[in-house]
C-alpha cells in the first residue's frame, strides 16, 4: 500500500478526539444520517474503514414511534457499533423525549435531533429544517430530549430558510442553551438543497460564537475538500453525507488523513464492485426481498468511471434477485480484469 502525502497542514488537535459531553469519540469524521441508506449494513461497511467513528441511524419519526408496538428496523443498532447515535425528526418535544428514551434503551451513545432536512413532506408536518422559522420550538425539542436521557443531545441542521433567512448564528446559541452539545450544520440553506455550494463561511461564523463542538457538513467528497473544510471553518470535525455514497471508504480515508498526514490510494474499481457485492448480499440476508429493491440504488452508485460503467449501472437498477445482482457484478469485475491485463 503507497501512501500519498497531502501537503496542508492542520491544527493538531483535529488529531484528538472529539469530546460531545461526556462521550468521547477517538475521531473527528462522522458519518452522516442518511434517509434509505444508513441501515445496519451500510454502517458496518463505512466502520470498517473508520472504525472508531460516529455513526448515525437513519432518521426516526417520532411520532410513529409513539405509535408502534416495536421498533422499526431503522432503529436497531448492533450492541458492538460504537459510537453509535440514534437520529430523531418531529416538532413535539413530548413524542421527541418519549423516542430519545426508547433510542438511549436500544444503545444510542447520543441523540441527534434533525433540524435540517429540506424534504417536503418532513417540513411541512414541522420537522427538519422547518424548526428553523420555529426557534422557540427547537429550543422546547433540545431542552425536554436533554431532561429526559442522560446521554449528550446533538443538533444537525442547515444555515437558514433560504437566502433571506439565514439565522443559524441566534439558532446556534439557542441550541446550546437549551443544552445540546454538538451541533452539526450543513453549509446550505433549505431553499438550496442540495443545489449550488455549500456556504462554509457560516460554519466559521457558528464556531465564533459558540463554544460547543461544531461539525461542517456539505459538500465533502473528498480527503481534500475535507481538509479545505476543516482550514477555511476552524470546525472540530466533518461529517460525510453524500460522498459516502457507493464508496464507503470515505469516512476512514479522511479519518487516515487526520491522523496521519498521509492519504490513502483509492480503491480500484474492481475493489468497489467487490464491496458492492458484499453489500448487495449483506442487505439480501438483513431484508430479503425489500433488500434487493433497495440495493439497486446502492448498486447504480458504485458503479461509475469505468467503460461499460453505464450499461452495468443501467443493468443492475433493474435487478429482482441477488443472484442477478452478483452475476452482473462479477462479469464487470471479469470485464475490468481482462482490460488491465490487455486481453
Amino acid at each position: 500500500m503507497i501512501e500519498t502525502p497531502l501537503t496542508p497542514t492542520l491544527p493538531s488537535q483535529l488529531a484528538t478526539p472529539l469530546h460531545i459531553g461526556k462521550v468521547v469519540v477517538q475521531s473527528r469524521v462522522l458519518q452522516s444520517p442518511l434517509s434509505g441508506v444508513t441501515d445496519l449494513v451500510f454502517r458496518r461497511l463505512v466502520r470498517r474503514y473508520a472504525p472508531h467513528s460516529m455513526m448515525y441511524t437513519e432518521m426516526v419519526n417520532a411520532t410513529e414511534l409513539h405509535h408502534l408496538q416495536e421498533l422499526p428496523k431503522i432503529m436497531e443498532v448492533d450492541p458492538q457499533e460504537k459510537p453509535i447515535s440514534i437520529q430523531l425528526f418531529d416538532c413535539r418535544p413530548d413524542f421527541l423525549a418519549e423516542a430519545a428514551e426508547k433510542a438511549v434503551a436500544e444503545g444510542a451513545d447520543t441523540i441527534d435531533i434533525n433540524m435540517g432536512c429540506p424534504v417536503n413532506k418532513i417540513t411541512k408536518k414541522g420537522g427538519g429544517s422547518s424548526l428553523l422559522r420555529q426557534p422557540e420550538v427547537a429550543t422546547a425539542i433540545v431542552r425536554e430530549v436533554v431532561n429526559a436521557v442522560d446521554v449528550p443531545v446533538t443538533v444537525k441542521t442547515r444555515i437558514g430558510w433560504d437566502d433571506g433567512e439565514i439565522t443559524i448564528l441566534d439558532f446556534a446559541r439557542r441550541m446550546q442553551d437549551a443544552g445540546a452539545q454538538m451541533i452539526t450544520v450543513h453549509g446550505r440553506t433549505r431553499a438550496q438543497g442540495y443545489n449550488g455550494n455549500a456556504r462554509w463561511e457560516w460554519i466559521q461564523r457558528v464556531k465564533a460564537v459558540v463554544g460547543i463542538p461544531v461539525i461542517a457538513n456539505g459538500d465533502i467528497f473528498s480527503v481534500e475538500a475535507a481538509v479545505k473544510c476543516l482550514q477555511e471553518t476552524g470546525a472540530d470535525g466533518v461529517m460525510c453525507s453524500r460522498g459516502t455514497l457507493g464508496y464507503p471508504f470515505l469516512v476512514g480515508e479522511i479519518d487516515y488523513f487526520l491522523q496521519t498526514g498521509k492519504k490513502l490510494p483509492p480503491p480500484t474499481s474492481q475493489e468497489l464492485l467487490e464491496c458492492a457485492k458484499e453489500h448487495l448480499e449483506a442487505l439480501w440476508v438483513y431484508k430479503g426481498k425489500r433488500g434487493i429493491q433497495q440495493a439497486r440504488k446502492h448498486m447504480t452508485w458504485y458503479t461509475k468511471g469505468f467503460n461499460g460503467a453505464a450499461e452495468l449501472r443501467m443493468q443492475l437498477s433493474l435487478i429482482e434477485t441477488v443472484e442477478q445482482g452478483l452475476d452482473l457484478l462479477n462479469r464487470g469485475i471479469e470485464m475490468l480484469n481482462r482490460e488491465q491485463n490487455g486481453a
